[in-house]
């Protein structure tokens, strides 16, 4: 039997998204994220509103980077999210990360987390129904502690997190359940 639940916030888990840009006077800003996916194959839509400092940031800059976070930052990466940086100015330093600048847009990429996305500003899109920031991935960056010898991607190492919004958690990406275009060629 099914229950309705009315209106919730039902596509999860999502991920962790860290977004990073340069305040006007060259510091660290970075937020937390989960309202984001990929737009395209080298495009990334974030649901963000124009009040929050990442965004002012970005449409000054016109770049961020977009990384996933893991479970070893969880605490800082929550910090990012409920902390602004338009009340408190030195919020990234006080989160104990670290930071580079990307060699290929004019943002900053976040030294502790192992993945990512270098970005050029796109548009902001307000509209009733817009998804806010779109950027285009120019690169992506990935500690070598998570690649396998050619270079991929191994997500057990990653050890991303993704959020719950039916109970405000956190959650380990976990273990592989399936190949993808693969396993339902069985029931051709």
């Amino acid at each position: 039997m099914r229950k309705d639940l009315g209106i919730k916030q039902a596509i999860f888990p999502m991920p962790v998204l860290m977004i990073a840009t340069y305040n006007e006077d060259g510091s660290v800003d970075c937020m937390n994220a989960a309202w984001g996916m990929m737009g395209s194959m080298n495009t990334v839509a974030l649901n963000l509103t124009e009040s929050h400092k990442t965004v002012k940031n970005i449409k000054q800059r016109k770049a961020f980077t977009v990384s996933i976070a893991d479970s070893a930052h969880v605490a800082e990466s929550d910090y990012l999210g409920i902390v602004s940086g338009n009340n408190v100015k030195d919020k990234f330093e006080r989160s104990g990360l670290t930071a580079i600048k990307s060699n290929f847009v004019d943002a900053p990429i976040i030294e502790d987390y192992p993945i990512t996305m270098e970005c050029e500003f796109i548009e902001y899109q307000d509209e009733e129904h817009g998804c806010g920031v779109i950027g285009k991935i120019v690169n992506v960056s990935a500690d070598e502690s998570v690649l396998d010898e050619n270079g991929n991607i191994i997500i057990e190492k990653l050890n991303a997190i993704m959020y719950d919004p039916f109970n405000y958690g956190y959650y380990k990406v976990g273990e592989k359940v399936g190949q993808a275009f693969s396993d339902g060629n069985k029931l051709k």
